[in-house]
């Protein structure tokens, strides 16, 4: 747990840095392409030591490409349509989507009714909290984040059910997960951004140093390792530990306005989805267990 603890304490300072020094000011598909790629330079003299075998090398590819390629084309694009706060607290749907996919697509489960409650509870949640200020932009930016989740959540659940070994052997091949992505976040780039807005003053280039090397970098290297010494329980709830973190970060080194009364009440109509579908998590962390049980 202390891995997921610290990853997301630097991920918090991470989504206002973004919000404040990259968006709307460097493209979204530049922001993103250059992160990848500074993670990817980072772990690349790593993968000389490694000898992955081709599954666990096009699947680590592949996690990575879906789990930050394509979340993050999602997710910096929402930046455009809503605030960080919103943003942040948007990504509440993950825990759902985390036991969804593990337990439903992989695990062969019957989803139970008392999923459906939580996640419509979530989403009333959701209501509360821009209630009176939906417009088409953030309904635009709800669904954005809402499929950067899905991405994330299904590159954790990969990740934490194959085989890769040891630690050091997960170090050593993790350029191939950054490699993924890296080539997604390409395509990007030169499918849509033509005439693309690079980072033009210091400031914004050690913005995107720190977050390749930083947050990406060492951070999903630290999250991948985190999920493979927990449960499917302790996975989906800290995926919600992000956004009070940086909701506070946000409020306190940038002075953002907050809405707190309503962001209070919706909040805890999500809390409370999460904590009706914690059954189904608990399901899941019981069948991983006899999973490993079995190899």
């Amino acid at each position: 747990m202390a891995l997921l603890w610290i990853v997301t304490l630097v991920w918090a300072f991470s989504f206002s840095l973004i919000g404040v020094y990259l968006s709307g000011q460097v493209d979204d598909f530049v922001s993103v392409f250059l992160r990848v790629a500074v993670a990817c330079a980072v772990f690349a003299p790593l993968l000389v030591r490694s000898r992955p075998g081709r599954r666990a090398a096009v699947s680590l590819m592949v996690i990575g490409a879906v789990q930050i390629g394509v979340m993050y084309l999602f997710l910096f694009h929402a930046y455009g349509y809503m605030s960080v706060p919103e943003l942040l607290l948007f990504t509440i749907f993950t825990p759902l989507y985390v036991t969804l996919i593990d337990e439903v697509l992989i695990g062969r489960h019957h989803l139970p009714g008392h999923f459906w409650l939580g996640a419509g509870l979530a989403v009333g949640g959701a209501g509360i909290i821009r209630f009176g200020a939906v417009s088409a932009d953030f309904l635009t930016g709800f669904w954005l984040v809402q499929a950067a989740n899905l991405c994330f959540a299904a590159g954790q659940v990969a990740y934490k059910r194959l085989d890769l070994g040891s630690t050091v052997s997960q170090v050593q091949m993790f350029g191939l997960f950054f490699l993924g992505a890296t080539l997604v976040a390409g395509s990007g780039v030169l499918l849509f951004a033509e005439h693309a807005r690079w980072p033009s003053t210091m400031v914004q280039w050690g913005v995107v140093l720190w977050l390749g090397v930083g947050a990406s970098g060492l951070g999903y290297l630290g999250w991948n390792l985190g999920a493979k010494r927990v449960n499917t329980g302790q996975l989906a709830a800290m995926n919600n530990m992000l956004i009070p973190a940086g909701i506070v970060v946000n409020f306190v080194f940038w002075n953002r306005d907050v809405d707190w009364l309503r962001g209070l009440v919706g909040g805890l109509v999500i809390g409370l989805a999460v904590w009706i579908c914690r059954g189904s998590s608990r399901a899941v962390a019981d069948t991983l267990r006899a999973d490993v049980g079995r190899d």
